[in-house]
């Protein structure tokens, strides 16, 4: 007798599909908001956390700094092998580890468990981040398409900070701090499920194929050890042995990497990949550019609690305005400017926007008026749902498939290079400014107002030397003009030069 037959299955859907793209696409975007509310979410929750735990205040900050450090550290390493043993299978570990880590922080009765669950959370969040765009631009071939999903992915990263502070402030409000962590146990789950789905199946060559343990060693040391000094110098001072030593340390570490990825066999990071000057210029104008949008995000942020009276809802509320703006340029026109003027030209144009907020923001008043002062500003947020879809598309145009997650790991490791050195930067010199300000006599608002006008000016000056950096290493190469064929004689008429296509007048060609 035969034996019965299983059950049927609906069939899965097509691979490479609009409909499992779109799948795809919503859940790596699901996964990235994720792990960004966390971070905003964590920021709001702070007091509530210290009260609760017993924090004192120097090792309260371990609660984002063991985050930072996990996740910045990582992201390389993890790029790298998720082209090794596949992109599919990296996304869904990270994304378990980071929903375990989340429980786990959630029910943390001590301070000691909770920092050691937020190093797990940054470990899984940097696995599952690592490749996400490099998912994304194997799944999206087609130039138009691509645009429109890298600006769904830039939306949800630059959104979902603004979105992270209020839900922050109402979770921590109505339920209590550990909710925080523990509503990404559904979500977690959710896309554990869609993910294993939807997903494209890609087993990679192998950890043979490029499994370089020194090289792993060296740069995830390296970039641990300049990150934790970055985010130790408020408490020691940029030229502090502590700071300056470790600084030096991790010089020495990547200096090494970079010695040992140009002889191994195996590189860990093929220095290939550097060789595109739009990779290498989008990576370097968005730690420029990431750097200097902290003093936007977190001290728009503290201008409005600590100078304005805001709690931490009316403030998340305040700046859900830049997020829609964001979403909506991001979301809606965009893509479709990338396709007309191509990323450079719109880079450009949303850098120098941007670089005019800070501007703008540099002179605001102590007693600002939302309405009339700081509401106006956040159209100029806009600059951001140009630039980053714009600079996306740089940073992994240089990618083939075999190196899509490598190149997504690297570009995510700038942008954590950049948010590291802005925060310590311009926290630093704010703070610095309004000491002085409040020994010369000031009051208390007008010292911590001071002190920010300092930060955004300063920012603003990265952002202009970001836009330097956009119109000279991203220039387009000058090409040589193409031969044109002979044309043949016509057999009852004179010669005739075949026209080009006419999508060809029009259509940008793809970035070097």
């Amino acid at each position: 007798m035969s034996a019965p037959h299983p059950p049927a299955l609906a069939p899965d859907p097509t691979p490479g599909s609009p409909r499992t793209r779109r799948l795809a696409l919503g859940v790596i975007a699901t996964g990235l908001l994720m792990t960004v509310l966390d971070g905003s979410i964590v920021t709001v929750a702070m007091p509530a956390i210290q009260n609760g735990l017993g924090f004192t205040p120097s090792a309260l900050s371990w609660v984002v700094n063991a985050y930072l450090i996990a996740f910045g550290g990582l992201l390389l390493l993890s790029g790298r092998l998720g082209d090794l043993i596949g992109r599919k299978r990296m996304f869904l570990a990270g994304t378990g580890v980071f929903t375990a880590a989340s429980v786990l922080a959630g029910a943390a009765g001590s301070p000691a468990l909770l920092i050691a669950a937020r190093f797990l959370q940054g470990a899984g969040s940097a696995m599952a981040s690592a490749v996400g765009l490099g998912i994304l631009v194997t799944l999206f071939t087609e130039r138009r398409e691509r645009a429109r999903a890298i600006a769904v992915f830039s939306f949800t990263g630059s959104a979902g900070a603004s979105l992270g502070q209020v839900l922050g402030g109402v979770l921590t409000d109505a339920l209590g701090w550990h909710w925080i962590f523990l509503i990404n146990l559904p979500i977690g789950i959710g896309t554990l499920l869609v993910a294993a789905r939807v997903l494209p199946a890609d087993r990679g060559p192998g950890l043979a194929a490029g499994a370089d343990a020194l090289g792993a060693f060296l740069v995830t040391a390296g970039v641990m050890t300049g990150i934790y000094a970055v985010v130790r110098v408020e408490s020691y001072g940029w030229l502090s042995a502590h700071t300056l030593g470790l600084g030096a340390l991790a010089l020495a570490l990547i200096a090494a990497f970079a010695v040992r990825q140009a002889t191994a066999a195996t590189p860990l990071l093929p220095l290939r990949v550097l060789r595109s000057r739009s990779v290498a210029g989008a990576n370097l104008v968005q730690m420029l550019m990431v750097a200097a949008l902290f003093s936007f995000q977190i001290l728009v942020a503290l201008y409005l609690q600590r100078v304005r009276g805001y709690g931490a809802t009316a403030t998340g509320l305040a700046m859900l305005p830049a997020a829609l703006t964001i979403g909506a340029v991001s979301l809606g026109i965009s893509a479709r400017l990338i396709a007309r003027f191509g990323e450079r030209r719109v880079l450009a144009a949303g850098l120098a926007m941007l670089t005019a907020l800070l501007g703008l923001l540099a002179r605001l008043p102590v007693h600002a008026h939302y309405a009339t002062d700081l509401l106006p500003l956040m159209l100029l947020a806009a600059g951001f749902g140009l630039a980053l879809p714009a600079l996306t598309t740089l940073g992994m145009s240089g990618a083939g498939e075999k190196d899509a997650g490598l190149a997504s790991g690297l570009f995510n490791t700038t942008q954590q290079l950049g948010m590291a050195a802005g925060v310590a930067v311009l926290s630093t010199l704010a703070a610095s400014r309004t000491s002085t300000l409040l020994a010369d006599g000031h009051d208390r608002a007008e010292a911590l107002t001071g002190g920010y006008h300092l930060a955004f000016a300063v920012g603003a000056g990265l952002l202009a030397a970001a836009l330097l950096v956009a119109l000279t290493v991203l220039r387009r190469p000058a090409r040589p003009a193409p031969a044109r064929p002979v044309p043949a004689p016509a057999a009852d008429g004179p010669l005739r030069t075949p026209a080009e296509p006419e999508h060809e007048a029009h259509t940008p060609p793809l970035p070097h």
